[in-house]
């Protein structure tokens, strides 16, 4: 059991791969074990499992100025007060799947950074399109004119 244990605790400590060109070495990675609020009875008085993971990826050697200017839009509401990304996870009463589920949601939002937005480029309506607007609001405004109440000439 103890064996099984250290090697996830192993695989857990390893750097952060987010995709396969590009990883995130250990040391760039900061997480802290603190205790856990809610349900969990004595067992949240005397264990440590929930995990904050930070991630200073201004000072990351790894990452581009582009992809730390869409993390930082990303992440906006995530950044600490140093301005690192910060994952709080507390989904389970056992450490390592906490620091788990928090580097896999730090692997996806980078992953999200990642991805260049295409860029918009700006069209017109064609002569057709803009003909078949104005027969649509001709034929609007014909069938409201029919409904219209008639002035009575006596």
């Amino acid at each position: 059991m103890a064996a099984s244990a250290d090697a996830s605790f192993a695989r857990v400590l390893e750097d952060l791969v987010v995709r396969p060109n590009l990883t995130i070495p250990q040391r760039e990675l900061v997480w802290v074990a603190v205790r856990a609020s809610g349900p969990g009875g004595q067992n949240v008085n005397k264990v440590s499992s929930k995990v904050e993971l930070r991630f200073d990826f201004e000072a990351s050697a790894v990452l581009s100025a582009s992809v730390k200017t869409r993390l930082r839009k990303l992440a906006e509401h995530r950044l600490d007060a140093e301005g690192r990304v910060l994952f709080v996870s507390q989904v389970t009463r056992n450490q390592l799947q906490n620091l788990a589920d928090a580097r896999a949601r730090l692997s996806d939002l980078i992953g999200k950074a990642l991805v260049v937005p295409k860029a918009r480029r700006a069209t017109r309506p064609s002569k057709a399109a803009k003909r078949r607007r104005v027969a649509d609001k001709r034929v609007v405004a014909a069938k409201k004119q029919s409904r219209a109440r008639k002035a009575h000439d006596d």
